[in-house]
């Protein structure tokens, strides 16, 4: 049996929820997207879902041009019970990115290392992939699944997307699905998501991070302001770490309950999902890849009080490298 076929023997109901963990990017969205098409095809329906908000122009025309379709949780119609199935994807159990819905989570296809023993009953996770969207159209060639141009075109934006256009965390299989997937795949469409990333207002968010970034020893940290979204958030990191006087990148933004951080490393041999997952310890939860992690600490204090927890952050996040080296 591949592991299509084992995860299938796992589902027992007609139909299933697919969860993307919470605010969900190109990989999440475009994984699940396949997902759906690769449960369709063996007969099986699926609704994708996922709590936050996106605001991304490159992801909301991805949403758009390929008619994907989701749900907010907030506004789903339909009522979960106890007993509906749920499959996590590019997300996990337990981790501070999704929330906990009602349902059973039967199944997960992730990326992202293991932080905690989560007993499911199929569970498909590969640390070793630059993205989740690789395991699912690994899914298709393995099976001989057809795949359409909306599936190749979303998969391989996904992949492109979460290993930064190939330049950070990228595996062989990675650009073996890329390259499988080419000609089915609107090249077009995928650099016009690529290049037109930002609005207008994203400037400002920049434009704060600038004004108050720190460095110590190639270790920056800045601020992205107040009710930044998830994702802007991260592109800001990006934007921090293609310092040459950077290494290791942390930016966070204070959102209504609670300090969002994102975290990116390149080099030096720091791990950015273990030492934001040491240095949150206590205060929050963090984790995620060596170059790519986020971490978040519920909060709900004044202004003064939230300088103070950051000041406490960095302090932990520098301890934990130091130790490292």
């Amino acid at each position: 049996m591949t592991k299509l076929d084992e995860m299938i023997a796992q589902i027992h109901n007609k139909y299933v929820y697919i969860q993307t963990h919470n605010f969900p990017d190109p990989d999440a969205i475009s994984s699940a997207y396949g997902l759906r098409k690769l449960l369709k095809y063996k007969g099986i329906d699926a609704f994708i879902c996922y709590k936050g908000k996106i605001d991304r122009y490159n992801t909301l025309k991805l949403i758009e041009l390929l008619d994907i379709r989701l749900e907010n949780l907030e506004e789903m119609k339909r009522t979960l019970s106890e007993h509906d199935e749920v499959i996590l994807v590019d997300a996990q159990k337990g981790n501070s990115n999704i929330i906990d819905m009602t349902g059973n989570e039967v199944i997960c296809i992730d990326h992202h290392p293991i932080f905690e023993k989560i007993q499911y009953r199929f569970a498909d996770i590969r640390p070793e992939l630059g993205a989740c969207a690789t395991l699912i159209a690994m899914y298709f060639f393995e099976n001989n699944i057809p795949m359409d141009s909306k599936t190749a075109t979303a998969l391989s934006y996904g992949i492109r997307s979460d290993t930064d256009k190939l330049s950070r965390g990228t595996s062989k299989a990675d650009i073996e699905m890329l390259y499988r997937m080419y000609d089915r795949s609107d090249q077009n469409l995928i650099h016009m998501l690529e290049n037109r990333e930002l609005y207008f207002n994203d400037l400002m968010t920049y434009t704060r991070a600038i004004e108050s970034i720190k460095v110590f020893d190639k270790v920056s940290f800045s601020c992205a302001g107040t009710n930044c979204p998830e994702a802007l958030v991260a592109s800001v990191c990006d934007f921090m770490l293609a310092l040459v006087e950077v290494e290791f990148s942390v930016v966070y933004a204070i959102q209504e309950q609670g300090i969002k951080l994102s975290v990116r490393s390149e080099g030096g041999g720091y791990d950015a999902g273990i030492i934001i997952s040491r240095a949150l310890k206590g205060l929050g939860n963090g984790g995620g890849h060596g170059a790519m992690a986020g971490g978040f600490i519920p909060f709900t204090g004044t202004e003064e009080q939230a300088k103070e927890m950051i000041r406490i952050v960095e302090e932990r996040v520098l301890n934990e490298i130091h130790t490292v080296l």
